[in-house]
C-alpha cells in the first residue's frame, strides 16, 4: 500500500523571513497569489514552496516532528530516524556550511547493498585529454535540437542522460560536465542519486515532476532546478517525452553572484527561489535507488520508498527558479557591460577570481545605448561558452539555432554575429527596442577549458560547425579610405600610408 502526505496550508517553522512579489502571468500560472513565507499550489504546479535562497529553513509534513532545540534526541517522535546529509566538510565555516537533518521513516542505511549497472557509453565523467572519449575542438560547433526517444523506447530520466562536455573529474573535486536529457518515461519506483556533483536541470519541452527527500518540485520550461550532490530524487514526466539540459558542478556549489555597484537588488534577487516542502510516502514495496559515482551506475535494492521523510531541516535543499523574474540591468547611455550582468548563478572554482562555471539567461529587455554597436560585438574570450535555447528565436547565429539544440566557442575562439547582422547594427536608426522578446537563451560558462565527448562528436548526429562563411563579406573596409587617411596623416604632420596590398 502507497499513502500519499504532503503539508497543506501554513508551513511550520520557516526560520527565514521572506517576502514574495507578483509578476505579468508570463507562463501559465505564473502570476498567482503568494504570501511573505509560501508559494501555493495551482493547477499546473500543485505544490507548496518556501521561498528565499540559502535559508536555513525547517518544514514538517505533521505538526510536532521536528525534536524542540536539539538536532539527535534519544528517541525522536512516532519513532521516526535522524539522518544528516551534509553537502560540506564539518569543518567548513559556519557561513558556508551545508548540511540538513531527516527525521524519516527508515533510514538510508537499510538496503540490501549495491550492484554496478551495465556502462551507459554515452554518460562521461573524466574531461581530461588522457581519455581517449573526449576530444578538444578549436572551432565553432554547434547542434541541431537533439532527438527525443520514440514512446515505444520507455526511456526514463537516468536511461536519458548523455553527456556533451566537460572540464576536469569528480574525483578531483574541480570539474564540470554538460548534458542533455531526453526520456519518455517516468521514474516509477526508482531513484537517483549523484555523487559526483550538483545538477542545474533546465527542462526544455515537458514539466518535470520532481520527488526528493525535502519534498516535491514541478518545473515548467522557463524554470531551473538545482539538485546538489548526494540527495534522491525521481523524476516523473506528466505532460510526455520530455528534453532539456543540465550543468554538472564538480567541488562546489551555486551561489548568488555579487553585486557590486549595484548594491542590494537586481539580477536574481532571493526571495524568488523557491525550495520544496517536508513531504512522504508511506511505501514498504520493493524499490531501487541508482548511484552515480566517478561517473559510473550503481544500483541498490531497498524494501521502502528513499521518500519518506516527515520533517527536516538546513539550509542544504533543492530549489527552483523562473527566470523570467530576472531583473536585467545594463546600460542607460553607451557601449555594452560585459556578460556578467545576465549571470543568474555562479559557482566558484580553486582559483581565486575565476569561477568553475557562470549560469546566464538573455530574454526580453529594453535596448537602449545610444552611438553603440548594439549586438555582442566580436570577441575571444578566455571562457568557454556553451549555449542552448529553451524557447523563442535568438538571432544573429550562424545556421539554425533552435529550442533542444546547443552552440559550442571553447577558449579563445573567435566569434561574433553574421555580416548581415553586423551591417543592420552599424546602419540602423538607434532608437529604444526591445529584444528578444519571448524568448529564453542560457549560456553555461567556465574559465575552464572545455572537451567534448565522443557522444557529441560521432553518435548525436545532429552536430554541424558554425559556417564560417557568414563572416566571408566582414572584409576590410578601411583601405577604401586610404585617400582621407592620408589627408589626415598630412594635416596632423605624419608620413602618408604607402601603396596598400589588396585585401
Amino acid at each position: 500500500m502507497r499513502t500519499q502526505y504532503w503539508a497543506r496550508g501554513d508551513i511550520s517553522r520557516i526560520v527565514s523571513r521572506c517576502e514574495f512579489l507578483s509578476y505579468p502571468p508570463i507562463p501559465p500560472d505564473f502570476d498567482r497569489a503568494q504570501s511573505a513565507f509560501s508559494v501555493p499550489p495551482t493547477e499546473r504546479d500543485p505544490y507548496q514552496y518556501q521561498v528565499g535562497f540559502g535559508n536555513r529553513f525547517a518544514s514538517e509534513a505533521i505538526p510536532g516532528t521536528l525534536p524542540y532545540a536539539q538536532n539527535m534526541p534519544q528517541k525522536a517522535k512516532y519513532d521516526l530516524y535522524t539522518e544528516s546529509l551534509n553537502g560540506t566538510p564539518f569543518v567548513t565555516p559556519r557561513r558556508e556550511n551545508q548540511s540538513v537533518f531527516f527525521y524519516r521513516i527508515r533510514p538510508s542505511v537499510a538496503h540490501k547493498g549495491f550492484t554496478a549497472l551495465p556502462s551507459n557509453p554515452d554518460l562521461e565523467s573524466c574531461f581530461l585529454p588522457l581519455n581517449p572519449n573526449v576530444h578538444f575542438s578549436p572551432t565553432q560547433l554547434a547542434w541541431y535540437p537533439f532527438d527525443i526517444p520514440s514512446n515505444e523506447s520507455k526511456v526514463d530520466f537516468v536511461e536519458g542522460l548523455k553527456t556533451v562536455a566537460g572540464n576536469g573529474d569528480p574525483t578531483l573535486r574541480e570539474g564540470l560536465a554538460v548534458h542533455i536529457f531526453a526520456g519518455t518515461e517516468s521514474m516509477g519506483k526508482r531513484a537517483f542519486c549523484n555523487s559526483d556533483g550538483d545538477f542545474l536541470v533546465l527542462p526544455q519541452q515537458g514539466r518535470l515532476d520532481i520527488q526528493t527527500e525535502h519534498g516535491k518540485l514541478m518545473v515548467r520550461p522557463g524554470e531551473l532546478v538545482v539538485i546538489q550532490r548526494g540527495m534522491k530524487f525521481k523524476v516523473g514526466f506528466p505532460d510526455g517525452p520530455s528534453r532539456g539540459y543540465i550543468l554538472e558542478i564538480f567541488g562546489s556549489h551555486f551561489e548568488l553572484p555579487d553585486l557590486g555597484p549595484l548594491g542590494t537588488h537586481g539580477l536574481a534577487n532571493t526571495r524568488d527561489f523557491e525550495s520544496p516542502v517536508a513531504s512522504f510516502d508511506i511505501d514498504q514495496s520493493p524499490w531501487e535507488v541508482v548511484y552515480k559515482v566517478g561517473g559510473k551506475l550503481y544500483a541498490c535494492k531497498q524494501e521502502h520508498t528513499p521518500f519518506d521523510v516527515v520533517a527536516w531541516h538546513g539550509n542544504y535543499v533543492p530549489y527552483k527558479y523562473a527566470m523570467e523574474k530576472f531583473v536585467h540591468v545594463g546600460s542607460i547611455q553607451k557601449d555594452h557591460i560585459d556578460p556578467s550582468i545576465f549571470c543568474v548563478l555562479t559557482a566558484k572554482s580553486k582559483t581565486p577570481g575565476a569561477p568553475l562555471a557562470d549560469f546566464l539567461i538573455f530574454s526580453g529587455r529594453w535596448d537602449v545605448a545610444t552611438g553603440t554597436f548594439r549586438p555582442p560585438y566580436y570577441h575571444r574570450n578566455c571562457a568557454s561558452e556553451i549555449m542552448g535555447l529553451i524557447y523563442g528565436d535568438y538571432g544573429g547565429r550562424s545556421d539554425e539555432f533552435a529550442p533542444g539544440g546547443l552552440s559550442f566557442e571553447n577558449s579563445f575562439c573567435p566569434h561574433g554575429v553574421s555580416y548581415d547582422e553586423f551591417k543592420k547594427a552599424t546602419e540602423v536608426d538607434l532608437q529604444p527596442v526591445r529584444i528578444h522578446e519571448g524568448t529564453l537563451a542560457f549560456m553555461f560558462e567556465t574559465s575552464m577549458q572545455v572537451t567534448l565527448t565522443g557522444y557529441a562528436m560521432k553518435r548525436t548526429g545532429k552536430l554541424h560547425e558554425h559556417e564560417p562563411k557568414m563572416w566571408d563579406d566582414l572584409k576590410g573596409q578601411f583601405v577604401n579610405h586610404i585617400e582621407q587617411i592620408n589627408a589626415d596623416l598630412k594635416a596632423a604632420g605624419l608620413p602618408p600610408l604607402g601603396t596598400p596590398a589588396r585585401v
